[in-house]
């Protein structure tokens, strides 16, 4: 039998299993080489996407937060379903054009699918910041210490021992990583990939081209320090400006609150008596001004302030913070405000 017949045959195994190998001794073959690509293939699935989430929940949620969705979404379709259900089951059919309980429902919903999300987004916006605050330090240090005479390794292993915030884990794994012979540019490179932020992987990217070029590591950890802070002072520059507007859109909501609690207090109460008084009065001024639906308004009123509330914050967010999901944390406080107000004080 030529090479290429045999190679061909091996390739199709129920040819093989005929002519060369016994019938036992494949099957066992086929056995264990079925169990190997079952491992892998269990791997494989728990290592990305839903089966990874099912079996590392935490870890696959801290590493982003929208993650969360994938919990909050459908807790909040079970909280809208369930809440219908009750509803339903209490009150007729026109309850939903009636009454203020589906309202209620829609609200709790909405809130239970964005509160997670907002303060996940903010604990991850204060990580963040936290070890972006650090980074110059951190490379002026070494770049300190490198050109005091140490070695990097030592420089790292030194500066590691301090405490640069929510930074600091991540440098003495540096730090491990190096005292384990690995390259300076390659653990630097896995240290801006473990970080995570922007801040971080432009200052590495910078640093690992510039070593690679052969330029002083000193000054390239300073120029990268450099450039990590002033790029941290320009973004503070820019929330801190934009902080006046942000309380724009939150002072604009409590007045458009205001101004409908005044409505509904004095003129909506005023034209629903005197639409009494007229339709008592007879057919002719019932014609003229007829009965007002206060509570009607109210609804109305109320629709408007929730979903104003919403993407307000939303706005907020996008102008303050640069993302609109950083602003779902004002959302969830604004629609809180609205609800309160409307069913409690309205």
């Amino acid at each position: 039998m030529s090479l290429s017949e045999t190679f061909n045959n091996f390739l199709n195994r129920k040819s093989y299993k005929r002519e060369n190998v016994p019938e036992m001794v494949l099957s066992d073959f086929e056995r264990d080489e079925a169990h190997i690509l079952e491992k892998i293939s269990y791997q494989k699935k728990i290592r990305e996407g839903l089966g990874r989430f099912m079996k590392h929940p935490f870890q696959v949620i801290r590493e982003n937060p929208t993650n969360v969705l994938i919990l909050s979404i459908p807790m909040a379709a079970l909280v809208f379903v369930g809440g219908l259900l009750l509803m339903f089951m209490n009150n007729s059919l026109l309850t939903i054009f009636t009454e203020t309980l589906v309202d209620d429902v829609i609200c709790l919903a909405v809130l239970v699918a964005i509160v997670p999300l907002a303060i996940l987004d903010f604990m991850e916006s204060k990580r963040v910041n936290s070890l972006e605050e650090a980074l110059p330090n951190f490379f002026r240090d070494v770049a300190g210490m490198n050109d005091s005479g140490m070695t990097l390794p030592n420089a790292i292993h030194n500066v590691s021992q301090g405490h640069y915030g929510a930074l600091t884990p991540y440098i003495r794994r540096l730090n491990s990583e190096m005292s384990w012979s690995v390259p300076f540019v390659e653990a630097l490179l896995r240290f801006g990939k473990r970080v995570g932020t922007p801040l971080a992987q432009r200052a590495v990217d910078l640093i690992s081209k510039a070593s690679k070029a052969g330029g002083d590591v000193s000054e390239v950890l300073r120029a990268a320090a450099n450039d990590s802070y002033e790029f941290y002072n320009l973004k503070q520059e820019r929330r801190n400006n934009m902080l006046i507007y942000m309380v724009i859109v939150v002072i604009s909501f409590l007045v458009f609150l205001f101004v409908i609690a005044i409505l509904c207090s004095t003129f909506l109460t005023t034209m629903a008596e005197a639409g009494a008084k007229a339709s008592s009065a007879g057919a002719a001024a019932a014609g003229f001004m007829g009965a007002v639906d206060i509570l009607f308004y109210k609804r109305i009123f109320s629709h408007a302030a929730l979903i104003q509330g919403f993407f307000s914050g939303l706005v907020a967010g996008q102008m303050g913070e640069g993302s609109a999901v950083a602003g779902l944390k004002y959302s969830a406080i604004m629609l809180t405000i609205a609800w309160i107000t409307f069913r409690f004080f309205i």
